[in-house]
């Protein structure tokens, strides 16, 4: 399962976040490291379920919308000099191992420090918490590096030694690659094996950038005043409230309200019974859903998957006509893969032993067989033919 970490300095309102988007409890509180150890829960992306071109239900989509599981990792806040053990760091530090992308939520009413402490909202440039973060990052994975290196240097004394894939080695526990390595090297402008510390410093925070991409969640951006807006909508910024998704998802859950999540807007129940309070609290979500077209939960999810990550749907069946699995059920899976993936790479995904039994693949919406080289497009039905089952 693809996996996205939430990280951030403490109080930032990644917890609620987590729980907004996952309905998994969380203790969400308005001092620093209320999260100790890292929450582990799923979330979901959206996309549209192919099922509404036929003009029936799958059963697996919720008015024609189809929601994808994706692993979600909330762990501990992060402070200045974590990368040198302050604070929580190394225990964050080491969570982010698991994460394929992280989404750095910042506390976009500058109603923190740089501690988490809280502060008169629009005390602090939120743009500060963006900047700090990426260098913990890539400073931890300087560390990282650093103690490899007089050992490195050594072997790489010898011409043949295949320093870039040594160091992919080192990083293999946070999911580098030697793809990553390379452009992180051209990137930086450096030659490793003369680089001095500002290089290899260089040289991390690239790969950094290449190996855990990041997406900026501007979080509790209803409360937030114009000015730190505006400092924010200088970078990619993905603006938000928590908050207000995780009251519009257990108004949904306790059946006050009609929505899905993702959706511009919500439908108060007519039978609802909501007292004064609960409905100024739910037309305080509503405007600024209509100034930022949602709560901004959904679609930072959805971004990181599909944009930063680059990755597509595809749908597997055995019977092409019907879109069913051998049990009849209609449209079953939705798998996530990489752009670029090949019938014969979902193959494998499905079942190794599928992949290796790969015979030819077939498109379920013309009905015709394709190239097992043929790049596959977000929403493709695709039959897998295989001497194994």
């Amino acid at each position: 399962m693809i996996t996205l970490a939430i990280a951030g300095k403490p109080n930032s309102g990644k917890s609620t976040f987590f729980r907004a988007a996952t309905l998994a409890q969380a203790e969400i509180a308005n001092y620093p490291f209320t999260t100790i150890d890292a929450n582990h829960g799923v979330a979901y992306v959206r996309t549209a379920c192919p099922c509404q071109e036929r003009g029936e239900s799958c059963g697996n989509c919720r008015d024609g919308v189809r929601f994808i599981p994706v692993g979600l990792i909330d762990v501990a806040g992060l402070v200045p000099e974590a990368h040198m053990g302050r604070g929580l760091g190394n225990q964050f530090l080491d969570n982010l191992r698991q994460a394929d992308a992280i989404l750095q939520v910042v506390d976009a009413s500058g109603a923190t420090d740089a501690e988490g402490n809280p502060i008169d909202i629009g005390s602090r440039d939120p743009v500060k918490d963006i900047e700090f973060l990426q260098y913990e990052i890539s400073m931890w994975m300087y560390g990282i590096l650093s103690r490899h290196w007089a050992k490195l240097l050594r072997q790489a004394q010898a011409r043949e030694f295949p320093l870039a894939a040594a160091i992919a080695d080192v990083f293999a526990g946070l999911g580098v690659t030697l793809e990553n390595v390379r452009d992180a090297t051209d990137a930086a402008g450096v030659d490793l094996r003369t680089a001095g510390e500002e290089d290899l410093i260089r040289f991390c925070r690239e790969l950094m950038v290449r190996s855990k991409p990041m997406l900026i969640v501007g979080n509790k951006a209803d409360q937030a005043p114009e000015r730190c807006l505006d400092r924010l909508k200088e970078h990619d910024v993905i603006f938000a409230s928590a908050a207000g998704e995780l009251a519009l998802r257990m108004a949904a859950e306790g059946k006050f309200i009609t929505y899905l999540p993702g959706d511009p807007d919500f439908v108060v129940n007519p039978d609802a019974g909501l007292n004064a309070a609960q409905q100024a609290g739910l037309q305080k979500v509503a405007d600024f859903m209509q100034a930022c077209e949602g709560t901004g939960v959904q679609k930072a999810l959805d971004t990181a998957i599909f944009d930063l990550l680059d990755m597509i749907v595809v749908y597997p069946v055995e019977d092409e006509s019907k879109l069913t699995d051998s049990k009849g059920r209609m449209l079953p899976d939705a798998l996530l893969m990489k752009r670029g993936s090949t019938p014969r790479d979902l193959a494998y995904q499905v079942h190794t032993d599928i992949g290796e039994g790969f015979l030819y693949a077939v498109d379920a919406r013309i009905g015709m067989r394709i190239k097992d080289t043929l790049e596959l497009k977000n929403g493709d039905i695709i039959k897998i033919v295989s001497v194994r089952k």
